[in-house]
C-alpha cells in the first residue's frame, strides 16, 4: 500500500499530471496520456520507459523492440 502523502505529490513523469492507483499500478489521470506505471514491492516505479501505454499489456520499453 502507498502512503497516502507519496500520492499525494507523485505525478506522471511524462505529462506532470496527478496519478491515482488502480490494482498494482498508477494510472495518469491526463485525457490522452493515460500511462499506467507499476507498482513493486510497495514502491511505485515512475520511469515512462516501465508504464504501459492505455490498453497495453507492453511496457513503452517493449513496444520499442
Amino acid at each position: 500500500m502507498i502512503d497516502a502523502k507519496l500520492l499525494e505529490i507523485l505525478v506522471c513523469p511524462a505529462c506532470k499530471t496527478k496519478v491515482r492507483p488502480e490494482g498494482d499500478r498508477l494510472v495518469c489521470q491526463k485525457p490522452g496520456c493515460g500511462l499506467r506505471y507499476p507498482i513493486r514491492d510497495d514502491i511505485p516505479v515512475m520511469l515512462v520507459e516501465e508504464a504501459e501505454k492505455p490498453g497495453s499489456q507492453q511496457t513503452a520499453n517493449e513496444k520499442r523492440q
